[in-house]
């Protein structure tokens, strides 16, 4: 299984863990109250304690919570700070969204050439694959050498990983720092008070054992964006409501999934991994249909603005990729479409002996798919008849 169907198979399943860890230690036993502060109706909700940073206990959950506090400070406290600048909290998610992305646009670029790469010498690898049928020793040996050849990494994915576990620390920003009363412990890093919110010290209890007094106003245009938003439905457990923005969510995320598979046209697009990965890029996507109804709809506008931004990254680096045609049909502007910074197809390495006789080595002209696929076979065709030659001697 290649890197790139393992992330495609196995990305979704590793969200699903962390959000269920995530939502794991969020349900975990309440903290005491400080001094000073009236005791709530039992039990008392997460926003009712003041947001602290966690403090490290030898359980799993607790160990989780500690490691990330310091990712969740820094997501935090940006978050706080565009908000007051911009006095509306879902634009300052939207520009908290940029920022991250920004940061992450070398990581996230090297994942997409490493795709690129993957896809350019796929038809080498599927002829290292068939020469070595029914050996796999020799073919990861040879598919090991292929890679080293090209300069293609096979660790492509592990961006895709990072960025997900980036959803651990944001989920508890949404769904914790803009319901809780107090968060003023989480703005003060190293005894220094980086905002002074002025948040109450007592919470206020409505309905359902709600706080009606956050610390930050969660609300803008309407919306939320510290609880999930859904229209149809109700909120509180997976498939009980259908969200607006779990719906815009899973249509951006499959333009980025499939713009990210090559193009119906290119060589090797009709094996049979790769209409393996058409088939999970039309359904994974719409996962985020059953999170819908419980994760937070702040979770769900950093998702999309972060598709949209990697939509845009994707085209300049890889066009519009196996984006169409749609059910047969293919825009004119797609069609022969070159992307603005296209990846070079990878080459061998100039030969050593070149460099030993004092004469600068020529490089070699980028080859097509089809002139490396007919290179190998012809190849592997010599070596066959050697062997033939040498078995009659």
């Amino acid at each position: 299984m290649t890197p790139r169907s393992w992330a495609a198979r196995f990305g979704p399943l590793l969200l699903i863990a962390a959000t269920a860890v995530v939502v794991a230690g969020c349900l975990g036993p309440a903290a005491s109250l400080p001094p000073g502060v009236t005791a709530a109706p039992t039990p008392t909700p997460p926003a009712g304690i003041p947001l602290t940073p966690a403090p490290l206990n030898p359980d799993p959950f607790s160990l989780l919570s500690w490691l990330f506090t310091p990712l969740f400070q820094a997501f935090f406290i940006t978050l706080v700070v565009l908000d007051r600048l911009t006095g509306n909290i879902a634009i300052a998610i939207i520009l908290l969204t940029l920022i991250i992305k920004v940061l992450l646009i070398p990581v996230f670029r090297r994942q997409l050439v490493s795709t690129r790469r993957m896809q350019l010498i796929a038809p080498e690898l599927k002829e290292v694959q068939r020469r070595y049928k029914g050996d796999r020793m020799k073919q990861q040996q040879a598919t090991a050498q292929l890679y080293k050849e090209r300069g293609v990494s096979p660790l492509g994915c592990l961006p895709i990983v990072l960025q997900m576990f980036l959803l651990i620390p944001l989920y508890s920003v949404f769904s914790q720092g803009l319901q809780n009363f107090n968060v003023q412990p989480m703005m003060e890093v190293f005894g220094f008070t980086i905002v002074n919110l002025g948040c109450d010290t007592t919470p206020i209890f409505g309905p359902n054992n709600t706080v009606l007094n956050p610390c930050l106003n969660p609300s803008a245009f309407g919306v939320n964006w510290g609880v999930p938003e859904v229209f149809i439905g109700s909120p509180g457990a997976l498939f009980s409501g259908l969200s607006l923005l779990a719906i815009i969510s899973s249509l951006v995320q499959l333009v980025a999934s499939r713009m990210t598979l090559p193009a119906a046209s290119a060589p090797g697009a009709d094996d049979q991994n790769v209409r393996m990965q058409r088939q999970m890029a039309i359904f994974l996507p719409f996962i985020s249909l059953i999170y819908g109804s419980i994760l937070p709809a702040g979770l769900f506008l950093y998702w999309i603005g972060s598709t949209v931004f990697s939509i845009v990254q994707q085209y300049l680096i890889l066009g519009w990729g196996g984006m169409f045609p749609i059910f047969g049909w293919t825009p004119r502007f797609a069609v022969d479409h070159q992307p603005r910074f296209p990846v070079a197809s990878p080459t061998l390495p100039p030969p050593t002996g070149s460099r030993a006789s004092g004469t600068p080595a020529q490089p070699k002209p980028d080859r097509t798919a089809r002139d490396r696929s007919a290179s190998a076979q012809a190849t592997i065709r010599q070596r066959g008849r050697q062997g033939r030659r040498g078995r009659r001697r």
